[in-house]
């Protein structure tokens, strides 16, 4: 089962939606083992296809807010989460898509995160339209290495990153037209994870040339571009755009006192690969550590946040126009066979009806032929063997399933049962029941000797009675 990892850019909250646009996506595709099967950057309709679709949310367009929630479950569960939020967002809560952590933090609070509906609709819309079916998006700052916290004081703190950082989706940041204070600056129990993304991905490429290019230069970078940062603070995070001549200090401000780790994502397909590329970058942010984007793929395989909940929630089995048109040489085939099945059953029928009414007919040319005043046809088989019966017995000949021809079949089929262990005999509908003695033994060869005879026994196994037919 493969997989395929895509890094999504922030939505640009100047630009209307109608004119939103995807520019090529650095992705990278694993096999079922997790290994790398190819990395590259393209745009959505060249992305290779997978078993399985990964989208990386950035933390700019996330908003998270531990919260108790109220014990309940689907629709009634949608309807109270935007309740819980409403403090914390500036835009209408109806206008954001929420999702909901199942793991809860040590206070026995649940993550909630949101983000604008309008934006992630599009995204999945826009994947689920070019063939990726089965389809999760998950925070990009879950994805973010948790920074180890060592001493008595920072013990605590510790716990509660790891929670936040490796049940699901306890990362978020903030997205646009809300409201995400960070907590106070003073925080030193809380370690913070910063990260940078590198340049900026727009979602208008037409609107803002000077920001499309992935591949910006290194001189490009020293003037101040705009560069993708995460900060991750125990069990929340906040995304910025921020110039990169003012990003370290921009770091050292949103941490203060606390530890922090800090990395830089290098490896991003499209990116500078050269050294000095590397180098610029890793300069904007002193002290941070190289983060693989392979890295940071494959830690997304293990974060069981999926924001595609609720009304969101991908059904890869859910048919559409994608998945009607790669389904329909099967369909084509599977209606033919059923067109084939249905003609050839009827085409047998028609056979299988000739050749009835071909041997009623001939039946009943013999029914005639044989009883010519017959006037009425309805069974030729019953009607002649009710004339034949009748001829025998006005011939004095007794018929197979009289009286007298049952009682001598019996008599000669006794064999060892004494003939005085007979109780009663009974004659009724052309057959004779047979009643013995109390204590007379009835052997089992009495079915076969009957046989022999041109006759048939069953005994009743609740009264021992026997019931004797004619075997014709």
């Amino acid at each position: 089962m493969s997989t395929l990892i895509v890094l999504m850019p922030p939505r640009d909250p100047a630009v209307h939606s109608q004119e939103w646009q995807l520019p090529e996506l650095p992705f990278v595709l694993l096999d079922k083992a997790g290994q790398t099967q190819r990395a590259g950057r393209a745009a959505l309709g060249l992305l290779p296809k997978a078993s399985a679709t990964v989208l990386l949310i950035a933390a700019r367009d996330l908003l998270t807010v531990a919260a108790t929630v109220p014990p309940l479950k689907g629709p009634r569960l949608r309807q109270a989460l935007p309740n819980v939020v409403e403090d914390h967002l500036i835009q209408d809560p109806q206008t954001c898509h929420l999702a909901l952590d199942p793991a809860r933090l040590p206070d026995g609070k649940q993550t909630v995160a949101a983000i604008d509906r309008g934006w992630f609709r599009f995204l999945v819309e826009a994947f689920t339209g070019t063939g990726h079916r089965n389809l999760r998006a998950v925070p990009v700052a879950c994805c973010l290495p948790v920074p180890v916290v060592r001493g008595e004081a920072g013990a605590a703190a510790a716990a509660a990153a790891q929670t936040g950082a490796d049940t699901p989706a306890a990362h978020a940041g903030e997205p646009a037209g809300s409201a995400a204070p960070a907590e106070a600056a003073g925080s030193a129990s809380v370690p913070v994870t910063a990260c940078v993304f590198g340049p900026v991905m727009s979602t208008a490429p037409a609107l803002l040339p000077d920001m499309t290019t992935p591949t910006a230069s290194t001189a490009a970078t020293a003037l101040g571009a705009l560069l993708e940062l995460t900060i991750v603070r125990g069990p929340s995070a906040e995304g910025f755009a921020v110039p990169a001549a003012s990003l370290a200090a921009t770091v050292e401000a949103l941490a203060g006192d606390a530890s922090v780790t800090r990395y830089v994502l290098t490896g991003v397909p499209g990116e500078p690969s050269s050294a000095a590329g590397k180098a610029a970058l890793a300069a904007t942010l002193p002290g941070a550590q190289p983060l693989g984007f392979e890295t940071l793929a494959k830690r997304a395989l293990a974060c069981k946040f999926d924001l595609c909940q609720f009304e969101l929630a991908v059904q890869p089995w859910r048919l559409d126009r994608a998945t009607l048109r790669r389904l329909r040489v099967p369909i084509a085939l599977v209606a033919a066979s059923l067109v084939v099945a249905i003609v050839g059953a009827n085409v047998q029928w028609l056979m299988l009806a000739r050749q009835r009414d071909a041997i009623n007919t001939q039946m009943t040319e013999l029914l005639l032929n044989a009883f010519p005043k017959t006037t009425v046809v309805l069974d030729p088989a019953g009607q002649m063997s009710r004339q034949l019966s009748q001829l025998r017995v006005a011939a004095g000949e007794p018929s197979p399933d009289d009286f007298l021809v049952l009682a001598d079949g019996l008599a000669r089929s006794l064999g060892p049962v004494p003939l005085n262990g007979i109780a009663a005999l009974d004659y009724h509908d052309r057959r004779l029941d047979v009643t013995f003695k109390p204590g007379v033994n009835i052997d089992a060869d009495l079915n076969k000797r009957l046989a022999r005879n041109g006759l048939a026994g069953t005994q009743d196994s609740s009264s021992g009675k026997w019931t004797i037919r004619s075997a014709s």
